[in-house]
């Protein structure tokens, strides 16, 4: 028996880096399927796990517990969902203000994901060498909402290499997820902070504004100054899932904040009179996208789960 990490998930072999630091590939005993696990991958990158020699295959059979992960609704209906990593420190959400639109629907439901699960997330605003004074304009205001409530927001261009020292040094020593749509230039950007994966990237579609998928499958990559980076495919659509509508203004931080000055402490923030939370989006101080973004996450019937 030996112990190891998945450092790459393909849907039916698993890449497994031993203590040892030998690569073993692997395949999956077919109970883990049966087992109750309504996932459309029982084992995610980063999952440490067991396995051992069976009719000269290597075989997992065991998933350590997991201290964190981060799942989104899956397209595919028959299933429950898809855990995109597991025991990460922190995550990182490439966002592109054009070429292609990142949406803040998008960001707020990744965020609230993040927060479920105690992952420290920060945002990178990639191309900015592209931008046009409407963009740049857009990015200020972004910045500003996100910095407001606490997240660290980075403002890059991959492809120049421009603040790229400065992500370096946020990755340092830990295991970072990377994240976001198609075409934000999440493999351009590992490309340059590690020279030598030579991974594959993609151009934008130019009718529309969309990027076409190069990540087919997530994987972990060691850095060379120290740490280790995970890539994932382009997320289109991010419907979230394990959340209660009682526990929704949880992960929405200046909400969860401004909801002890509501009169209800069951308060919804939707309806009640004397809500704190509405207030402070009548005044500004909560941003109006952000309380859209809660709103469309605690109405949201079960179809809409599934798309943005």
């Amino acid at each position: 028996m030996k112990e190891g990490v998945v450092i790459k998930s393909t849907g039916s072999w698993y890449t497994v880096k031993s203590n040892d630091g030998e690569i073993h590939n692997c395949r999956i005993k077919g109970r883990f399927r049966m087992e109750g696990i309504r996932t459309t991958n029982p084992i995610s990158v980063g999952d440490k796990v067991d396995f051992e020699e069976e009719n000269e295959a290597n075989v997992i059979v065991k998933i350590h517990d997991r201290k964190n992960y981060i799942i989104r609704k899956s397209s595919n209906l028959s299933k429950h969902s898809q855990i995109i990593a597991a025991n990460i420190d922190q995550a990182f959400l490439i966002v592109t203000v054009n070429y292609p639109l990142t949406t803040t629907t998008f960001i707020d439901r990744f965020l609230a994901a993040a927060e479920a699960y105690r992952i420290p997330v920060n945002l990178i605003f990639n191309k900015i060498d592209r931008y046009r004074p409407n963009d740049i304009k857009r990015l200020g205001e972004l910045k500003y909402t996100y910095e407001k409530i606490g997240y660290k927001c980075f403002e890059i261009s991959a492809k120049k290499g421009t603040h790229l020292d400065i992500i370096r040094e946020a990755l340092k020593g830990k295991i970072n997820l990377l994240s976001g749509h198609s075409g934000v230039g999440k493999s351009t950007l590992i490309n340059a902070i590690q020279p030598g994966l030579d991974l594959k990237t993609g151009e934008i579609s130019e009718a529309h504004s969309q990027g076409k998928h190069t990540t087919t499958f997530s994987e972990m990559f060691e850095l060379d100054f120290e740490g280790y980076i995970i890539d994932t495919p382009g997320i289109r659509g991010f419907g979230t899932i394990d959340m209660e509508k009682e526990e929704m203004s949880h992960f929405f931080p200046e909400i969860f904040r401004t909801s002890k000055h509501c009169q209800f402490n069951n308060c919804t923030h939707v309806h009640e009179p004397k809500c704190a939370v509405k207030g402070a989006v009548e005044i500004g101080e909560i941003c109006i996208t952000r309380y859209e973004s809660y709103l469309g996450m605690i109405m949201e019937d079960e179809d809409s789960k599934y798309r943005i």
